[in-house]
């Protein structure tokens, strides 16, 4: 295979010449990966704190997270690494198992709640064609299985045959189709309702949720993506594609899809009478809004190509966990967890529970994660990593028999503060736990490494340090 298509590792570092990345592929992308249900699904939760208070979710905590994103877009260009084989700088050649282990589960629980909403979508469409009952329905239970698997089958094809190039060209086709079904879905809403009824619209006391609350939704979402952008910014020609191109794309998509699920949800309330965040679901709002069978196909390709990043990234994780495996066997495995975990709502009988549940964790573990690889890479190593030391036993990266216990330990720190930040009124009326707890993480790592770094002896004054 020659060098400017093959794939390479979670630990190799992409040399300038086999990146093929632009900075219009990667808006593309990041348009893709956020013009998808999920981001229509959490626009649609979003209702439960008013259209004032969305609105401002929208504006301050999705650009805040996609900065961070470019940020750790820049470390991946630089270093040409996967964003789970950066950690390795900052948590140990060993240490970086254990984020590595959780950023797996995190994508590949994302790739389940995708696969249900695909398979609700699925579920319509065979309501249409076969009279089989749809999501919501009595006994629609094993519909759901049927289009969960069916769905897994095509991101499974797509991912493991075609690689990082079949999921940038998905994503265009995706694009494109669901701009257009947005714009439709959009005309379809403002005449149902004008658009200041919309905006009058009230959620019911007793389904509100807090400021803070629906800052930490949103926040976890775009949260999630931030574990990928690595794996892509590392096939990047040119620094704005890495951190300018990802923000543009991830940011317009977001905030409009975000308020397409928005919108939808309240115009189904007001077409209903009863708010559900339930039916957030954007086959739902779809089917109450009549826009037929063509729209579920649409959400249903859309979601595959999404999930297909989302696989990626899972099976970029886990190779950083064992080198030596072929990819393609690491992402025939992360599919069929995918399809595992996807079969999670069916069993517990909700998905909005299950949903909330997964942000939560999401929550807890990138908001520590996240403020100790940035403050490590920006403030302690100045924007520097040897990447030769990525598996050098004893190297830079080995720290305390491969594992930096300074940064596990802040990490641990990190998850108690979260915990207590949900706790406080203060913060869940404003900020929300994980922007607290993220800025609590990244001054605690800073002060504990400048406090316990070595000193250079005299002798090695004026030449460079390794990793401290």
């Amino acid at each position: 295979m020659s060098e400017n298509v093959r794939e390479y590792s979670a630990l190799e570092s992409v040399p300038q010449e086999a990146r093929h990345y632009g900075f219009w592929d990667m808006v593309a992308t990041w348009i893709g990966a956020n013009a998808c249900t999920s981001s229509w699904y959490t626009g649609g939760v979003m209702a439960a704190v008013g259209i004032g208070g969305a609105f401002a979710v929208l504006l301050i905590a999705n650009p805040i997270a996609y900065v961070i994103m470019a940020l750790v877009g820049y470390m991946g260009y630089k270093v040409g690494t996967t964003t789970m084989g950066l950690t390795r700088a900052s948590f140990g050649i060993k240490g970086c198992i254990l984020p590595s282990v959780l950023n797996s589960i995190q994508f590949i629980g994302w790739c389940a709640c995708n696969t249900f909403i695909a398979a609700i979508s699925m579920s319509f469409l065979f309501n249409h064609l076969f009279g089989w009952p749809a999501f919501g329905e009595p006994n629609s239970w094993w519909v759901m299985v049927i289009g969960i698997v069916l769905c897994s089958i095509l991101q499974i094809l797509m991912t493991v045959v075609g690689g990082s190039y079949s999921i940038k060209y998905g994503e265009r086709l995706a694009v494109i189709l669901l701009i257009f079904l947005t714009v439709w879905e959009t005309y379809v809403i403002l005449n149902h309702f004008p658009l200041d009824e919309i905006l009058a619209w009230t959620p019911p006391a007793e389904m509100r949720i807090r400021f803070g609350e629906a800052m930490d939704v949103m926040v976890a979402f775009s949260f999630g993506w931030i574990p990928a952008i690595a794996e892509f910014t590392r096939y990047t020609k040119d620094k704005k594609s890495a951190t300018i191109a990802p923000m543009i794309g991830a940011n317009v998509s977001l905030f409009w899809f975000a308020v397409v699920g928005l919108f939808g949800v309240v115009t189904t309330a007001l077409i209903t009478g009863a708010f559900d965040p339930n039916t957030s679901d954007p086959s739902s709002i779809v089917a109450s809004l009549g826009l037929g069978w063509v729209a579920f196909l649409v959400l249903i390709l859309a979601t595959v190509s999404t999930n297909c990043v989302n696989i990626y990234a899972a099976g970029m994780s886990v190779a950083n966990i064992f080198p030596k495996v072929n990819n393609k066997s690491i992402l025939w495995g992360s599919s069929i967890l995918t399809l595992l975990f996807s079969l999670i709502p069916v069993i517990i009988g909700s998905f909005l529970d299950a949903f909330m549940g997964f942000l939560g964790y999401v929550g807890l573990i990138f908001s520590p994660l996240l403020g100790i690889m940035l403050v490590d890479f920006y403030c302690i190593n100045k924007q520097e990593y040897d990447w030769s030391q990525a598996d050098k036993v004893g190297g830079a990266f080995w720290f305390t028999n491969g594992i930096n216990w300074r940064a596990v330990g802040c990490w641990f720190a990190g998850v108690a503060i979260y915990f207590m930040m949900l706790r406080s009124d203060l913060v869940m009326n404003t900020t929300g736990a994980i922007y607290a707890t993220l800025i609590c993480v990244s001054i605690i790592y800073y002060v504990v490494v400048k406090f316990t770094q070595k000193r250079p002896a005299l002798s090695n004054v004026g030449k460079v340090q390794s990793h401290g």
